[in-house]
């Protein structure tokens, strides 16, 4: 393998509270020096200049639709890793809305070879709650946690039966994994398709209330305190669940959270702005709703998106997770009511919350932290999300000022479904080494 030297840049990882100008060099796939000024090195080192850039661990996402086995037109294993990689991560996490189901052992190994075969970084399956997602059954969580799941997680179907999340709950304590639920009552989410409140009213359009994500984050909360359990709820979308989640971990509960880029940077009124931006037309004409913001749970209040952005700055949630959810052009080329839920962004998430460095709302070090260091630690991955002395060289450098324009036909994903396409943004990644090796 070869030697990298990494130059001058911003060094920054929370785990060693280290925030300096800093040089990295890596040698057999390892971070062998981390040091202010290093000159000697050997002749045959590729040099990397990090001046006027930081480097950070790689990041981890902790929630990433791979869309493989079942799914390969939406995306392949091959194309969420190159995407990721373009992305700044190292590692991502496989949601298990594959098919077949991510529910038994030889479907998680076929995932876990495909990912060696074909994957440019580290994938790490999340196994079903229950089989084939259905809500009825669990899967065999103590025989799935050997071979390496990081969690449980019917993904974009809530475990809608009380006994069956106090079951998961339990066998949580003995697999030491957490159960991850997407929070969301379909009886009082029926036939919505975007945030219930104003936008939707005006545009009639059927909403969705924040009650239905409050009300289950309630009741897992309450079955997590029951059982002692560990409990992750999946992409935080109001300020209730962060009322609610704050409650629980101030009485010392094992309650975790992660948000995504879009719910801590977008707002539901953002339907108006896409669209009058692609089209010169009227707010109320025939078609003027952009496909690509439908996601779940959906866009809600700027209320909610500030009540987001305290919850990341006190600890309330604990990592950004992308929900990558890539989808074909024909499954968003129709019409809102119709379009599938989903943002594909592992190559926009970057660049998404560092509008929010910008605007001096968070601070880099805490976007960094939420993106390594602490889905690191909740994934019990003590060997990721950090930039210590012989450690795996899983590696970010990025330019949080620079800007670019989104174009999404130059996706690696196959996913090209994003309502920032055409949008300038600011902060790109430049480089990102996994083990030792340059990626991108």
């Amino acid at each position: 393998m070869e030697n990298i030297l990494i130059t001058q840049g911003r060094t920054i990882d929370c785990t060693q509270n280290l925030d300096s100008v800093m040089d990295i060099f890596i040698s057999n796939g390892k971070i062998t020096k981390l040091e202010p000024k290093i000159s000697n090195f050997p002749e045959n080192t590729t040099i990397i200049s990090a001046k006027n850039m930081i480097v950070s661990p790689g990041f981890i996402d902790m929630h990433c639709h791979l869309r493989e086995p079942g799914y390969t037109k939406k995306e392949t294993i091959y194309s969420a890793t190159k995407s990721a990689a373009k992305g700044g991560f190292t590692t991502i996490c496989a949601m298990p809305n594959t098919k077949p189901t991510m529910d038994n052992k030889s479907t998680i190994e076929l995932v876990l070879e495909k990912a060696k075969t074909n994957g440019l970084i580290r994938v790490l399956p999340i196994a079903a709650a229950t089989k084939k997602r259905a809500g009825n059954e669990l899967t065999n969580m103590h025989e799935l946690s050997k071979l390496g799941v990081i969690g449980f997680s019917d993904d974009g179907d809530p475990i809608e039966s009380p006994n069956m999340m106090r079951q998961a709950l339990s066998y949580s304590l003995s697999t030491n994994l957490p159960i991850i639920n997407h929070c969301e009552v379909k009886e009082l989410s029926s036939n919505g398709v975007m945030n219930e409140g104003f936008t939707s009213m005006l545009l009639g359009l059927t909403g969705i209330p924040n009650s239905s994500e409050d009300s289950m984050v309630a009741r897992d909360i309450s079955l997590a305190e029951t059982t002692g359990g560990k409990l992750h709820i999946a992409h935080a979308s109001t300020s209730g669940t962060m009322e609610l989640i704050k409650l629980a971990k101030d009485k010392g509960l094992n309650v975790t959270c992660e948000v995504t880029p879009h719910h801590l940077t977008l707002t539901d009124k953002f339907i108006f702005n896409k669209s009058n931006k692609a089209k010169d037309t009227d707010i109320l004409s025939s078609n003027p709703y952009d496909t690509n913001i439908k996601v779940a749970p959906p866009l809600r209040s700027q209320k909610d998106v500030d009540s987001l952005i305290q919850g990341l700055l006190n600890d309330t949630i604990d990592v950004i997770a992308t929900d990558h959810a890539p989808h074909t052009n024909s499954d968003k080329n129709c019409t809102f009511e119709e379009a599938a839920n989903g943002i594909s962004n592992l190559e926009t998430a970057l660049s998404s919350v560092l509008s929010l460095y910008h605007q001096k709302s968070i601070p880099i070090t805490k976007i960094i932290e939420k993106l390594t260091s602490s889905p690191a630690k909740l994934i019990n991955r003590p060997d990721l999300g950090s930039l210590k002395l012989n450690t795996n060289a899983d590696i970010t450098i990025f330019d949080p000022n620079l800007e670019w324009i989104v174009n999404s036909n130059k996706f690696a994903s196959k996913g090209k479904n994003t309502p920032l396409d055409g949008e300038k943004v600011k902060g790109k990644v430049i480089k990102t080494i996994f083990k030792g090796k340059i990626i991108e």
